[in-house]
């Protein structure tokens, strides 16, 4: 039924000065806004000549060939963002093996997925993305935005009726993946919520 909650997603932070700064988050001010980052399309952009257009030659990087496609620069812009950054990816924990160090990232909170529910058929039929509910369960009362390269309109239309703080749904073109205008909606969405930074 629409608004039955599903089971928690697992929070789990990785290293310790991280885990303390995390949980301080999570449990402190609900002004601290959340950034969940999706990484194949954002982060690893699927269009054909994607590292040229980054101004990379396309060389194999961890024996993964996608991997060279992470754009010069993209984790300083990260970090330069006033917000928690969050993996919000079917990487799960090899986004901090793999993509995190590529990018200069400390280890960073991972969302792990809950298990198929009953929510999943009505999730499929209002056109729901399968990490929508999860995300609002781990943010709990918390701003956050979302970047994703395969968030609708039905996602945001759900969001907004069921979460009370400010939330930025942001679609990202997965053949180009995050460029400098992407990051200027992030920033300007997160620096004009109140009581931010």
């Amino acid at each position: 039924m629409l608004g039955e909650p599903v089971a928690k997603p697992l929070i789990r932070s990785a290293g310790r000065g991280r885990s303390e700064h995390y949980r301080a988050a999570m449990t402190g001010s609900a002004r601290t806004a959340l950034l969940f980052l999706d990484v194949d399309g954002p982060l690893l952009p699927f269009g054909a000549g994607a590292p040229q257009a980054m101004g990379r030659q396309a060389r194999p990087v961890g024996g993964n060939p996608l991997l060279d496609r992470l754009a010069p620069g993209l984790g300083a812009r990260l970090r330069s963002l006033p917000c928690e950054l969050v993996w919000a990816t079917a990487w799960m924990d090899e986004a901090n093996e793999t993509i995190a160090p590529l990018l200069g990232l400390p280890e960073l909170p991972v969302v792990d997925w809950p298990e198929p529910s009953e929510t999943d058929e009505e999730d499929e039929w209002l056109g729901l993305h399968w990490k929508t509910r999860a995300l609002l369960e781990y943010a709990g009362e918390h701003p956050f935005a979302w970047v994703d390269d395969e968030i609708t309109d039905a996602d945001r239309t759900w969001v907004a009726a069921h979460h009370r703080a400010p939330t930025l749904l942001h679609r990202v073109d997965p053949c180009r993946g995050l460029t400098e205008t992407d990051f200027a909606v992030l920033d300007a969405w997160l620096r004009r919520r109140p009581g931010s930074a």
